[in-house]
C-alpha cells in the first residue's frame, strides 16, 4: 500500500474513533427538533415498495458490464465498467434507505443534487418524492446518458438531468428557483465544497436544508465541514459520519450534534 493510501486509511480510522467517542443516540439529545428527527425519521422503517424499487434499479446497474469513459473535473479517466462504478461509488443500501426516510420526513418539493453519477441516489430521491421537482447535475456525458436511460425506463418523470461542468451549470440552475433541499454529492475537495455551499446559500429559505455526502472522505472534506459548521447562516448541524446535515432555522439556537445511526 502506498504512503498516500496509508495516510488516508489512518485518517479514516482516527476520524471514526473520534466520531464514536463524541456521538450520541436519541437518549443524549435534548433538542426537540433533533430528537424528533431521530425517533420519527432515522429510527422509522422504510415502506417495502420503496426499498424494492431502489434495489431493482441498483441490480440493473450491477448487471451492466459495458464500459465507458468517465469524465471527472474536466478530465477523462481510463475506460471503466458500469457495474464496477456502481459498486465502488454508488450509494449503499443503508444510505439509500436513510435518504428515502429523510425525504419522506421533510418532503422537500424543490431539490437539487450535485453529481448524478449513474443515478442511484437520484433514483432514491425520485422514489421517495414522486411529486417533487428534482434537478440533478452530472459532469460526465456517458454516465449521465446511462442514468437518463434508466430514469426513462423506470418512469422517474420528476427528474431533470443537466450535464455539464458543475461550476457553470450549478449557478444557472440555482438562479431559477429557491430550493428546499440541496444534496452535495460530488467533487469532494475543500474548495469546491465550500464554493458550492456559499453559492447555494443565496437560494434557500428558513426551512431549507443541505446534505453533504462523505464528510470524512479525506482531510479536505473534514476541513470544509468544520468551516460550514461555523458559517453565520447555519444554525443546526448533524454529523452522522457518512453525512453532514445542515439547517438554517432562525428559531433554533446554533448547535452541533454528532449522532450514531
Amino acid at each position: 500500500m502506498s504512503l498516500r493510501n496509508l495516510n488516508k486509511l489512518f485518517f479514516r480510522i482516527k476520524s471514526y474513533i473520534s466520531f464514536i467517542i463524541k456521538s450520541k443516540n436519541k437518549h443524549g439529545v435534548h433538542s426537540p427538533f433533533v430528537f424528533d428527527l431521530i425517533t420519527k425519521c432515522f429510527n422509522k422503517k422504510n415502506p417495502t415498495n420503496f426499498d424494492q424499487l431502489f434495489l431493482k434499479y441498483k441490480k440493473e446497474l450491477f448487471k451492466n458490464t459495458s464500459t465507458i469513459n468517465v469524465t471527472s473535473n474536466g478530465t477523462i479517466s481510463n475506460m471503466r465498467q458500469v457495474s464496477k462504478i456502481s459498486k465502488s461509488t454508488g450509494i449503499s443500501n443503508k444510505s439509500a434507505k436513510l435518504l428515502i426516510k429523510l425525504m419522506q420526513y421533510y418532503k422537500p418539493t424543490s431539490v437539487i443534487e450535485i453529481e448524478t453519477s449513474l443515478g442511484l441516489s437520484t433514483a432514491a430521491l425520485s422514489i421517495s418524492l414522486p411529486n417533487s421537482s428534482i434537478t440533478t447535475i452530472e459532469e460526465c456525458t456517458e454516465t449521465g446518458n446511462i442514468a437518463q436511460n434508466l430514469f426513462n425506463k423506470y418512469q422517474f418523470k420528476n427528474i431533470k438531468l443537466i450535464i455539464g461542468n458543475f461550476n457553470e451549470t450549478l449557478a444557472k440552475q440555482l438562479n431559477k428557483n429557491t430550493f428546499d433541499f440541496v444534496f452535495f454529492n460530488g467533487n469532494h475537495t475543500k474548495k469546491a465544497t465550500l464554493d458550492y455551499f456559499k453559492l447555494s446559500l443565496s437560494y434557500i429559505h428558513n426551512n431549507s436544508f443541505f446534505l453533504f455526502n462523505n464528510i470524512y472522505r479525506n482531510f479536505e472534506m473534514k476541513q470544509a465541514w468544520e468551516e460550514i459548521k461555523k458559517n453565520p447562516s447555519v444554525t443546526v448541524t448533524i454529523d452522522t459520519y457518512q453525512w453532514g446535515l445542515v439547517f438554517f432555522r432562525k428559531e433554533q439556537q446554533k448547535e452541533h450534534f454528532t449522532i450514531r445511526i
